[in-house]
């Protein structure tokens, strides 16, 4: 197969397949090879018609420009070097290689044998290189034209402090809606349609942040099963999306997307992972980096080049540490946020991102990089902050700028409500943005990602109907996923024939997302919470792309559903419940009320003793409105209403005393979870008389000049 084509030396840069109009520059990264083969492939995929060795190497890389190709091009790599595991070596020429930065994949991936370096089942294991081709069962790489209309679409440019994110999934969020074409069903071009859009728009949500759409492989023992990794989080590539996105254009459909939710002010935040490969461990296949160059992609265990140090948990770890992995890496982000325009990123792991000879490294070279980069600095940066390593647990330790996953957060509100007591100083801490691990360095409540579901775990729905996981459909005997849940089934397994105990639970979920929407910080929701939906009790769906995995469009909880918008409503109208700073229990300026007081059920300000109780179960504290912020343009003080927000999960009414004269005249409810519908006509309530807080539930109330009597019985002047 040898070629004849004319090539020519090129350049070594830019890395990957370089469409410039008149022909392609293909650049391939690899410090320790002897040889690098282009692999080109007919329109199929399916037979190999030529294969030309890369003329140049320099700089570490190999290259070589041929005038004659065009854009739809497939084709691979082969890499020729010492197949010596223990040095770290695993070279094999014998398998087709992805290339790292390949921007779309043609075909499917399957699962054979030949993929592996070694001869599986051998007694030396991995020791030994396999000679049979893999070629036949390998997605090919497709030379792009990377051309697009972009018209007049801008980015939102969403400011922390008014951002709701919504966490979805493209095949979850829109393979059942009715609305959107059975042809776009599970596509980029999906979150496209009109009532998709629609849904977001009247929700409220800011940002939509999807799970990982890189191109993936599904685990071989998945495959065995009858199913697929679902959310992705099993990359192989970090330029090309995952096929079943799209139906024609990878590229072309992704940027539509991104136009048309830009076009309705809707952010884009991808859910990316860097922190592992799809090769998995050493007796994982030989697919892309570790033919190409593994000593260099993958972190190795020091003196013993053998084996992967493995902190993600899925068998090797990125070795971000070497300049031109991480060069990989920003150029991945570059390339999203630049080319592709998105807003922001969520790092999967990111705690092994940053992971230095020492372990993790607030000053590392990949936060430093992202830091001072004029392009990723301005977006959102959320950082999944720990990996599985030993010291991985780093929530609060990630620099300026970065916003966090705060799953103490997500636990301490999840234990609250189920009725644990002693947590008030804690859930406090929670409520305000949690300063304790994020004041510092002239960070804001922004830092704090607030959730209580997310796509890993139970939904909201499950959250209050079951105490245990229900993994089965899952094939690992419900050994998988977590049994830290924090939930409370209400009194009943499972669905539930009880009427109350399906309004208890009812209100749970109220009590739950309204916690979350009313926290200082930034909230994010799970697809489909605010719909009711439930995954049969399964806290660990990543391997169910089927209807237990997706959003179910038709069975709606109508009551949630509008409880949550007016909730986002009244996020988006006050910013008392989205200050930019934290609070500091100070007066504020031109007034003699303090940005924050918490009150005890009789109505004083609360002391030390107070905080301590064991018993307490229940918390209520007054948002001081007289200033929330300071417009960055004008100077100007933005000011808002006061309220009054109580929380009880006591199963015993509580009865506050409502704040003296000294806060207002009067005070008017404006949510009370125990009731499943709100009453459009406010309720108004004196100033000093007591409020009954009712068993496990939440009130809002705002301050009011007058009251207004006979609205309902009992109601006091």
């Amino acid at each position: 197969m040898t070629s004849r084509r004319r090539i020519l030396p090129g350049s070594s840069y830019p890395l990957g397949a370089t469409w410039d109009g008149n022909g392609v520059n293909f650049a391939l990264f690899s410090a320790h090879a002897e040889r690098v083969e282009l692999c080109l492939f007919d329109r199929h995929g399916l037979r190999e018609v030529e294969r030309v060795p890369l003329p140049e190497y320099s700089d570490e890389v190999w290259h070589g420009y041929l005038p004659d190709i065009r854009p739809g091009q497939l084709y691979g790599y082969r890499v020729w070097g010492p197949y010596d595991p223990n040095a770290g070596h695993r070279f094999n020429s014998h398998k087709l290689l992805i290339d790292p930065y390949a921007k779309e994949l043609s075909g499917t991936f399957e699962w054979s044998d030949t993929h592996f370096g070694f001869r599986p089942g051998s007694l030396k294991q991995d020791l030994i290189m396999d000679r049979r081709d893999n070629a036949r069962f390998m997605p090919k790489c497709r030379v792009l034209d990377t051309a697009f209309t972009w018209g007049d679409e801008r980015r939102p440019n969403r400011p922390w402090s008014e951002t709701i994110v919504y966490e979805a999934h493209v095949r979850g969020l829109t393979m059942k809606h009715p609305d959107v074409p059975a042809i776009h069903r599970g596509t980029f071009l999906g979150l496209t349609q009109p009532g998709v859009i629609e849904h977001l728009r009247k929700l409220g949500v800011t940002s939509i942040e999807l799970l990982p759409i890189h191109a993936i492989v599904d685990e071989r023992h998945l495959v065995d099963k009858g199913l697929r990794n679902f959310w992705g989080y099993n990359p192989i590539g970090f330029f090309a999306a995952e096929p079943r996105y799209y139906s024609s254009s990878a590229h072309g459909d992704f940027k539509t997307m991104v136009q048309r939710l830009h076009d309705s002010g809707i952010e884009v935040i991808l859910d990316v992972v860097y922190n592992h490969t799809a090769e998995g461990n050493h007796l994982g296949p030989t697919l892309s980096f570790r033919g190409i160059d593994n000593l260099s992609y993958y972190m190795l265990r020091p003196g013993h080049p053998r084996w992967y140090e493995n902190y993600s948990g899925c068998g090797n770890t990125l070795n971000l540490g070497h300049p031109r992995v991480l060069q990989m890496v920003m150029d991945s982000l570059r390339y999203w946020a630049g080319e592709m325009r998105v807003d922001g990123f969520r790092f999967d792991l990111a705690a092994s991102l940053a992971r230095g000879p020492t372990g993790f490294e607030g000053g590392s070279s990949f936060l430093d990089t992202v830091r001072q980069d004029p392009a990723l600095s301005r977006l959102k940066l959320i950082a999944e902050p720990w990996d599985l390593g030993g010291d991985g647990y780093r929530l609060g330790g990630f620099p300026a700028g970065w916003s966090e996953w705060n799953g103490r957060y997500r636990d301490t509100v999840r234990r609250f409500w189920t009725g644990e007591g002693g947590l008030i100083g804690d859930l406090a801490s929670r409520l305000t943005g949690s300063s304790d691990m994020f004041g510092w360095a002239g960070r804001r409540p922004w830092a704090s990602l607030n959730f209580i579901t997310c796509h890993d775990g139970f939904t909201m729905k499950d959250l209050v109907s079951y105490e245990r996981k229900h993994n089965e459909a899952n094939g690992e005997q419900n050994r998988d996923g977590t049994d830290a849940n924090y939930s409370w089934n209400c009194g009943h397994e499972g669905p539930s024939p009880y009427a109350e105990i399906r309004d208890l639970r009812r209100r749970q979920a109220r009590n739950l997302m309204a916690t979350l929407l009313l926290s200082q910080g930034v909230p994010m929701l799970l697809a489909g919470d605010e719909l009711g939906r439930s995954q049969k009790g399964n806290n660990n769906a990543y391997c169910q792309d089927n209807e237990l995995g997706w959003v179910d469009w038709e069975d709606v909880d109508t009551e949630m559903l509008a409880f949550v918008r007016r909730l986002i409503a009244l996020r988006h109208k006050h910013p008392v419940f989205r200050r930019p700073r934290f609070f500091e229990g100070r007066p504020l300026p031109n007034s003699t009320m303090k940005d924050i007081v918490w009150i005890t059920p009789e109505g004083r300000e609360m002391g030390q003793t107070d905080w301590t109780l064991p018993y307490a179960r229940s918390l209520g504290f007054v948002l001081g409105g007289e200033s929330c912020a300071v417009d960055n343009l004008t100077g100007r003080e933005e000011t808002d209403d006061t309220f009054l927000v109580l929380l009880n999960a006591y199963h015993e009414t509580v009865p506050y005393t409502l704040p003296p004269p000294t806060f207002g005249r009067s005070w008017e409810v404006v949510i009370d979870t125990f009731e499943a519908r709100q009453d459009e006509d406010l309720i108004q309530w004196a100033a000093g008389i007591k409020y009954p807080l009712k068993p496990r539930s939440l009130a809002v109330l705002r301050r009011s000049g007058g009251v207004k009597s006979g609205h309902r019985e009992g109601i006091k002047a």
